[in-house]
């Protein structure tokens, strides 16, 4: 049992020699862990899901007229249930706003 611990602990500690066959062990397991580790583990949720929709200055009067761009959003995407998180005007080059760019989810 000592003897099972003692190697659970190195093992944990990362205590042994480089030039050991237990070295080469732990670093194939760390490659094996890196190289096949599902992409899905490491993203999140909410983000994910999260899109940008361009809407047209001329369908909505200003950015804070949530119910006219919530509206737009849900006839451009077809989602009825799309909600607005962020809005973010696009400007000309002559600082006209052109459209929005709508963060939904």
């Amino acid at each position: 049992m000592k003897t099972i611990f003692n190697v659970i602990k190195k093992a944990f500690l990362w205590s042994y020699a480089r030039n050991t066959w237990q070295w080469d062990v732990l670093c194939v397991l760390c490659l094996i862990f890196i190289f096949l580790t599902p992409k899905s583990w490491f993203t999140n949720s909410e983000r994910h899901k999260q899109k940008t929709v361009i809407i047209a200055a001329e369908l909505v009067d200003n950015e804070r007229d949530t119910a006219r761009l919530e509206q737009q959003v849900r006839k451009f995407t077809g989602q009825v249930d799309a909600r607005i998180d962020r809005v973010r005007p696009k400007l000309d080059e002559t600082g006209r706003t052109i459209a929005y760019e709508v963060d939904i989810h």
